[in-house]
């Protein structure tokens, strides 16, 4: 799998397999997007993001393994109080509400080292992005490698074309 400069890391120690689950969304096409308040990034890192549209971009696990790249197709503001359709439903929610309320508290630790509050007017950054390929899984012992057409299923090779809902980190973001 070939490794791109611009990286997006889920998961992080201790996230009880969050990591794990949205990557897993994104090997599946469940998730599309993913966001960060814009009060946790700096200027350079908000730069930096709206420069990544149409660049692919390697997503690492926690582990700091490659499972596999995506293309940042958009990055929009939104407020969290009302979020972008384009948000909630590449999140995998149904309605702005079921968001909210599973997001309510995701990025508390990183909030209150910046001093600020989540409100309904808390602007948000938000990446959207499309599966483009993913690593093959490990081979197991015993069981014979992926044919030729199952790996094509996979989007192996390539397609053409946040820590704990972290701040991004240039040139790697970190994505809840």
């Amino acid at each position: 799998m070939r490794l791109y400069r611009r990286k997006s890391i889920f998961g992080w120690k201790g996230d009880l397999g969050l990591g794990e689950r949205l990557i897993r969304q994104i090997l599946r096409g469940e998730k599309t997007a993913t966001a960060c308040p814009r009060a946790l990034y700096s200027p350079a890192e908000i730069e930096e993001l709206y420069k990544s549209v149409g660049h692919r971009v390697t997503v690492i696990d926690k582990t700091g393994q490659p499972r596999c790249t995506i293309l940042q197709t958009e990055v929009l503001e939104t407020r969290f109080g009302a979020p972008h359709p384009v948000l909630f439903l590449g999140e995998g929610f149904n309605t702005p509400e079921e968001f909210k309320q599973v997001h309510l508290h995701v990025w508390d630790d990183l909030l209150a080292q910046a001093k600020v509050k989540l409100t309904d007017d808390t602007r948000l950054l938000v990446e959207v992005f499309r599966l483009l390929g993913s690593r093959p899984p490990r081979r197991m012992a015993g069981r014979p490698e992926a044919g030729p057409e199952e790996r094509g299923r996979q989007g192996w090779p390539e397609a053409d074309g946040h820590d704990r809902g972290g701040r991004p980190a240039t040139p790697a973001r970190r994505a809840p």
